[in-house]
């Protein structure tokens, strides 16, 4: 989910969620599966437009102008945001994948997002004409958190705005019976238009929550310490639904060892640093590259040396200012990528550095990997995170792991 502006709410004190107790029903472990909602057309340009505006940075022109048509005048933006199932998926086509959550009473699909600290949702505090095709959280006034509000704005001018409850929240069969839920008064059109999200659940720490006057917890801040373990296990896939373990690791989705590093949580991330990349069957290549791991984000921003590097392997790529960013054709050879993390080297298989095709029926392919060239960090997205097991621990010291996913 892109990123956000935040703008100081009411001047009146603001009242806080009350201390949080847990229903844990018996359930100290359980895995959240991801559910397919649409299938939609991949646009790589409009990828990078969204991590721009996710973290509060100007989108270039030339990026704008890739993102909203193509070199044939192919309407991308649309496509992307409201594509139709196809008939026979291809690598030009991607699915959407959400996880249920009940907020009060209601169950609805919501966005697990690693790079964010709200969980907002549509409500019926809304006008009527935004709430079509959207469950939504129905409020109940007497939760209402006096004075405090939220609102998210993108660099594009679209956001969303609301007031605060609290109210049980329900993931897995655990409940946060007394969760800061911001409900949203207000979606811009691009909220709207996406009908099958009915909200965000941030998965960062707490320090990035956007509630003014007084930020409050994220969920899993809320429940952390009354799992079997206080952890969280991201598994997605390519190509496939992914799963959320909570409190426990899953053998069976990761081959070798887990290996930890230390997170730096300073900026509110699971901000990590890795020690090398080596592309190919070449020899490593030491740099010190510090990034997050965000599941919010599609594609792998690294330095622009690391892509450079990556790219001079890759037969007739090029860094397009049509197409916003590198390309290639799609019927190149693409060269493995690994990472160093914790010593470990973390290998990306090369098919999934190809995204997709720059246009419908192209031979023009969009990169996986591109510069984190006005970003000012690196981003470790859902490219790097797609073959991995990914575990992320809020210990005293809060660290995160990697390991390889089985067939590799």
């Amino acid at each position: 989910m892109p990123s956000f502006t935040y703008l100081t709410a009411a001047l009146a004190l603001a009242s806080t969620v009350s201390a949080t107790p847990v229903e844990l029903h018996k359930r100290k472990a359980f895995t959240i599966e991801q559910v397919e909602r649409k299938t939609f057309v991949k646009n790589g340009p409009v990828q990078v437009a969204k991590t721009l505006r996710k973290y509060g940075k100007a989108v270039p022109a030339h990026i704008l102008k890739a993102a909203e048509l193509g070199p044939n005048n192919d309407v991308l933006t649309a496509a992307a945001e409201n594509g139709t199932a196809p008939a026979v998926p291809a690598d030009q086509y991607d699915s959407l994948y959400l996880s249920p959550v009940t907020i009060g009473n209601t169950t609805v699909q919501l966005d697990f997002d690693t790079g964010s600290g709200d969980l907002w949702v549509f409500s019926s505090l809304q006008p009527s004409a935004q709430l079509s095709g959207h469950d939504y959280y129905k409020v109940d006034s007497s939760k209402a958190v006096s004075g405090a509000s939220w609102r998210i704005s993108y660099g594009d001018g679209s956001g969303a705005s609301g007031k605060v409850y609290a109210d049980k929240v329900v993931v897995g069969g655990v409940t946060a019976t007394s969760q800061a839920v911001e409900a949203a008064t207000s979606v811009s059109a691009q909220f709207q238009q996406d009908r099958d999200t009915d909200g965000l659940l941030g998965l960062s720490f707490s320090s990035l929550n956007t509630i003014r006057p007084n930020p409050q917890k994220t969920w899993f801040d809320t429940v952390h310490q009354d799992l079997a373990q206080p952890l969280f296990a991201v598994t997605l896939k390519y190509h496939a639904a992914g799963t959320y373990d909570f409190g426990f690791l899953d053998s069976s989705k990761y081959t070798g060892d887990i290996t930890y590093v230390n997170v730096d949580t300073s900026n509110g991330w699971w901000e990590f640093t890795a020690t090398g990349y080596t592309v190919g069957t070449g020899s490593e290549s030491t740099a010190s590259i510090d990034g997050i791991a965000d599941t919010g984000t599609t594609l792998l921003y690294l330095p622009t040396a690391v892509v450079t590097a990556y790219y001079a392997k890759v037969a007739n790529s090029q860094n397009s200012n049509t197409y916003g960013g590198y390309v290639f054709p799609c019927s190149a050879s693409l060269p493995d990528f690994s990472l160093t993390v914790g010593g470990v080297k973390q290998k990306i298989p090369g098919k999934y550095m190809n995204y997709a095709p720059v246009e419908t029926g192209s031979s023009t392919c969009y990169g996986g990997i591109q510069t984190n060239e006005g970003i000012g960090f690196s981003i470790f997205g859902d490219i790097f995170l797609k073959s991995k097991y990914v575990v992320h621990e809020m210990s005293s010291t809060p660290r995160i792991g990697f390991a390889d996913q089985p067939n590799l």
